[in-house]
């Protein structure tokens, strides 16, 4: 499954990653290859503490990419 991830700086120079998709899943990293990383482990937790607890788990992203030509 493919969810989005936004990867931005903070202020004291770490990588902040979270997934809309799945409230509350966020990590970081000193990287922006680590926060990629350490994300991908907290969307498998999320996952499968959904799975545990019988909720239902959102849908992976479907994304159309859009040329605009001005």
């Amino acid at each position: 499954m493919k969810y989005r991830v936004t990867i931005e700086p903070d202020e004291s120079g770490w990588f902040v990653a979270n997934c809309p998709t799945l409230p509350g899943c966020v990590s970081q990293g000193r990287s922006r290859e680590e926060a990629l990383e350490n994300i991908q482990d907290a969307i498998k937790g999320y996952i499968e503490s959904l799975d545990k607890h019988d909720e239902p788990v959102p849908p992976p992203i479907t994304e159309e990419i859009v040329e605009v030509v001005s």
